[in-house]
């Protein structure tokens, strides 16, 4: 999938940008304008990898289902259907490459979105971000 790049941003400033999320157990709310900048980052980044593992901790499985679905879509990817919805907290785990998907119940504290980006290349992109916002893509 190819999507514009409309900060121009380097992968080098992109892993910047993404990093600054790295071992925040909640993730920020952040204003549209740097959604705006943190998309492009994380877009720039995934594009340049051979696929992504999302793992998504939310309060409820339904918010958590829409920001698998709206990360999903942004990826390139479709997203499962038919997910069973729990009571509570969920933690979800979206492997791109081959669409398995895993959710249950979490009785963890954090929350959000790890991205784990994998290259099938040594060189290639093969690090993750996160804890990004489950809204980001909405």
């Amino acid at each position: 999938m190819s999507t514009p790049n409309p900060q121009n941003l380097t992968a080098e400033e992109a892993k910047k940008l993404l990093n600054k999320f790295n071992c925040l157990d909640i993730a920020p709310v952040l204003k549209p304008s740097e959604k705006v900048v943190i998309r492009s980052a994380l877009i720039l980044l995934t594009n340049l990898a051979d696929y992504q593992i999302l793992g998504i901790c939310a309060d409820t499985a339904e918010e958590g289902i829409l920001a698998m679905k709206t990360y999903s879509l942004a990826l390139g990817y479709e997203p499962p259907n038919n997910l069973l919805t729990p009571e509570g907290p969920v933690y979800i785990k979206l492997n791109g490459k081959n669409g398995l998907c895993y959710l249950d119940s979490y009785a963890g504290h954090h929350r959000g979105v790890l991205v784990s980006c994998q290259s099938d290349d040594e060189e290639g992109i093969n690090e993750m971000y996160g804890h990004l916002p489950l809204d980001l893509f909405v």
